[in-house]
């Protein structure tokens, strides 16, 4: 069903429109000139830097590895193994790196090790009792045989490429020092092929053309895999990533928990709480009066009565504003209607669904709606709005859509940042498409969680 409410004007459109961020345009397409950028060569250095690395991380693991597993049967095999964890760790730190300086890779450090226990007894479980030390010996067995396959691919497929590009320019070393017309190509008992006429050179540096240009995309192709392998074992587990993000919304939730009692509590103190004691004040003078002027007693006890009401007007409007009863009786729609019915243009609103979600997530979609009105109404220059509700599988989408003159912008510091914070804490999104000069598109999207059945 499809109601509208409310007349008048705006749609608020946020602070801020979007920048326009020139690019360097190039002359020359990206496969002529990848040959020649830094960015190829640092991924080529890496491969060759590599396979020396490769080789120390693997002696070290399988050396180190494999004397604390021989040494378990005594007390030091524990300390050794130890010890090798810790420098498989360390040499960790050294990969990450080298992957931000040649590859411009940013990885987190892994997980910090947790200390049951003080002393080395302590260090020692808490080493060997971690993910990230033994991902870290994971990296240090597999980087080696990578490493050599990538150097042995890598320096060939280069060398091949720049040897053939340039053969136009040194083909005459072979006549000159080694007795024979140029580069053979085949050669048997009685026949033997020679690139020594201009078609045959011209051919050949073509070919090693389209290799040079080939090459740094094998290169960066190989370091793919080198970008996968420090990602995943080098850097935080996806669980201690998810606790990180988990405390971060936390504390979101709590600053944002906190902002909202002292608004109730200035709300309190600044609007219902000054009118009671105002009324307290005249009530009391009234009663003095009664006796002595009745009249003036009646005069002052009908200007307390409407005190009486503008205070339980605000008392409803702050209840409104922490949970609405309508929201709780009636749910979504009903809500929504009465905020819309708020907005100073028309706003059409559709809820198609089936059933309530969790009290909470209803909650947050409903302040989520009434805030995004109450910038329609406060910035935009709208004429129209329109908010539609529904339900994906597992997710809860909503829209307001408006008229207005656009330039929303989330990333400006403004409320939009605030809500799209806010969403976030439960795992929500906020999509924000608001081209200057309008419209104005903004989905946010809400995990759908079942009221629980309780009793």
């Amino acid at each position: 069903m499809a109601t509208e409410y409310g007349q008048g004007y705006g749609l608020g459109s946020g602070s801020g429109f979007p920048g326009h961020t020139g690019e360097r345009r190039h002359r020359l397409p990206a496969g002529l000139r990848a040959p020649f950028e830094a960015r190829s060569w640092r991924e080529f250095g890496y491969v060759l830097v590599g396979l020396p690395v490769g080789i120390l991380l693997f002696t070290y693991a399988v050396t180190m590895v494999s004397l604390g597993a021989g040494l378990l049967v005594t007390f030091l095999g524990v300390p050794v193994l130890a010890a090798a964890l810790a420098g498989c760790r360390g040499f960790g730190a050294m990969e990450r790196a080298r992957a931000r300086a040649l590859l411009g890779l940013r990885v987190s450090e892994p997980e910090p090790l947790r200390l049951k226990k003080q002393g080395a007894m302590g260090w020692m479980g808490a080493v060997l009792k971690s993910g990230a030390s033994w991902r870290s010996l994971l990296y240090a067995v597999l980087q080696f045989p990578w490493s050599v396959f990538s150097f042995v691919v890598a320096v060939n497929v280069w060398a091949f490429g720049w040897a053939m590009l340039t053969y136009p320019l040194w083909f005459w070393v072979f006549p000159v020092y080694a007795g024979q017309d140029g580069l053979q190509l085949y050669g048997d008992e009685t026949h033997r092929v020679y690139l020594d006429n201009p078609f045959e050179i011209a051919v050949t540096a073509l070919v090693g053309l389209l290799f040079t240009l080939a090459t740094p995309w094998l290169v960066r192709a190989l370091t793919t895999v080198d970008r996968l392998m420090v990602h995943g074992l080098l850097g935080p587990s996806r669980l201690a990533t998810r606790v990180v993000e988990l405390e971060s919304d936390r504390g979101v939730v709590v600053d944002t928990a906190a902002a909202d009692l002292r608004r109730i509590e200035r709300d309190l103190h600044d609007g219902a709480q000054a009118r009671l004691v105002n009324l307290a004040m005249d009530l009391g003078l009234a009663k003095e009066k009664l006796k002595e002027d009745p009249r003036a007693a009646a005069v002052m006890v009908d200007e307390a009565h409407g005190e009486v009401k503008t205070a339980l007007q605000e008392l409803r409007d702050l209840a409104r504003g922490i949970h609405p009863a309508v929201l709780t009786d009636r749910g979504l729609d009903a809500a929504l209607s009465s905020v819309a019915s708020r907005c100073t243009v028309p706003v059409r609103v559709e809820v198609d669904l089936a059933e309530r979600p969790a009290s909470a997530i209803e909650g947050i979609a409903y302040f989520t709606v009434s805030e995004l009105l109450q910038n329609i109404s406060k910035h935009a220059r709208a004429t129209s709005a329109a908010v539609e509700v529904w339900r994906v599988e597992n997710r809860l989408m909503l829209q307001v859509v408006d008229n207005g003159v656009g330039g929303a912008d989330a990333s400006a510091g403004s409320g939009l940042a605030g809500l799209a914070e806010r969403l976030d804490a439960v795992d929500g999104i906020l999509v924000v498409d608001s081209p200057a000069g309008g419209p104005t598109r903004i989905t946010a999207e809400l995990p759908w969680r079942n009221e629980p059945v309780t009793g």
